[in-house]
């Protein structure tokens, strides 16, 4: 009999329940265990706590730094700096601090929820969700991999074309997947930013990596700065085609592009990211 899955959702939502230290000081659980800590998952915390000095603005963009490498286990402490506070726009610095030293730095922009002019390009064709398998499944397939699957996932991913994630194999830049969060969605609109912030840091540098045979399994790749850009609120009661693409790489350093679409076609966000993908 298979034992049920653990708590994904609720275990990410509570990293994401900051403790206030008063004067825009905040804490974060950067959760337990060996693994490197999850740079989405600081990213996500980050947008916390820009925005609850923020009031009802919402996030329309971020641009950021992973400093060092974080470590589970230990606390992390974000200290933000009200940059600005104008009549549309306010915007926001957040350092991210472990042990006394960054590792983090963000700096974000909210603005008030308005209409206007608007296009986008229109989502490209890509198969369902409902004929692909579970990322973490093939995962373990494709690796030869008898290790549970990850209990800190709290988003499903479906990757379309999982072979050409295969350990060695070698293909076009480019990636899709689908996203859906395990779980009801959070009320605080701010929680679902910060949820699709968090979920914007997966699958995205395998894209860069794909052309090169870079074996995932082996040499993990380490993201360097990120940013993401909102068009319109996220809704997250359904799935999200996430879609990417790598222009370039030098020196080791994969660049990508992705792109959050609803299954309406509607597109949800803009994403840019660099990162090491040889290292």
């Amino acid at each position: 009999m298979n034992e049920p899955d653990p708590p994904r959702l609720p275990r990410l939502l509570r990293k994401l329940t900051l403790r206030e230290l008063g004067g825009d000081r905040f804490m974060a659980d950067a959760g337990t265990g060996r693994a490197r800590l999850f740079g989405g998952l600081v990213a996500a915390q980050a947008v916390i706590a820009a925005g609850r000095t923020a009031g009802e603005l919402a996030l329309h963009s971020l641009h950021a730094y992973f400093l060092r490498p974080g470590r589970l286990d230990t606390e992390i402490r974000f200290e933000v700096e009200r940059t600005r506070d104008g009549r549309r726009f306010s915007a926001r610095r957040v350092v991210a601090h472990q042990d006394g030293r960054p590792i983090f730095h963000l700096a974000a922009s909210f603005t008030k929820l308005a209409t206007g002019i608007a296009h986008a390009d229109p989502a490209p064709e890509r198969p369902g969700p409902e004929a692909l398998h579970d990322w973490e499944q093939v995962r373990a397939t494709l690796a030869d991999d008898t290790r549970p699957r990850r209990a800190f996932e709290a988003f499903e991913v479906r990757v379309v074309e999982p072979e050409r994630d295969a350990p060695g194999a070698r293909s076009a830049p480019t990636r899709t997947s689908w996203l859906r969060l395990r779980g009801v969605p959070p009320e605080d609109p701010l929680v679902c930013t910060a949820l699709l912030v968090y979920a914007s840091d997966r699958t995205l540098l395998r894209a860069a990596a794909r052309p090169h045979g870079v074996r995932w399994t082996e040499r993990p790749p380490a993201s360097l700065d990120h940013a993401l850009w909102l068009h319109k609120p996220v809704d997250l009661s359904d799935w999200l085609l996430y879609d990417s693409h790598s222009p370039a790489a030098s020196a080791g350093r994969g660049w990508v592009v992705g792109s959050f679409y609803e299954r309406s076609g509607a597109r949800v966000a803009s994403v840019a990211q660099e990162g090491l993908i040889d290292a």
